[in-house]
């Protein structure tokens, strides 16, 4: 079973979330031939290797995510709020960190999230959390 590493709530096993589509394709638009949009709908290429998926965790906070997968291994490379909005809405939440007086020249620590302090308190590397385009 694959565990997805969601923004907002951690690890979890993929049970929670649902498959939504391939992230990558880009619809024609609406005035388009219906031939066009069939094309688009139901006919994708089956791609060995690494893909953008679309997931929804519909049994948690439901947020979308674009996950890159790969399809053979399913080993998850990162995952990532496919809204803008709620990207921006979670960096802007994100806790501030008082440097220590010493740390001060130290380069500025990477944005912590709920998912990364989870993961580290169960001694698993850091979740990496890619901003939405």
């Amino acid at each position: 079973m694959m565990q997805i590493h969601c923004p907002f709530c951690g690890p979890r096993d993929q049970d929670e979330f649902v498959y939504v589509g391939n992230a990558s394709v880009v619809y024609p638009p609406l005035d388009a031939p219906r031939e066009v949009w069939c094309d688009a709908v139901f006919y994708h290429d089956n791609p060995r290797g690494w893909v953008h998926e679309l997931w929804q965790h519909v049994h948690g906070c439901r947020s979308f995510l674009v996950i890159v997968r790969h399809t053979v291994t399913h080993e998850i490379a990162s995952v990532r709020l496919a809204h803008p909005g709620e990207a921006a809405a979670m960096a802007a939440t994100a806790p501030a960190t008082d440097p220590a007086p010493d740390a001060a020249a130290a380069a500025p620590a990477a944005p912590t999230t709920a998912a990364s302090a989870t993961a580290e308190a169960a001694g698993e590397p850091p979740v990496r959390v890619e901003p939405a385009e």
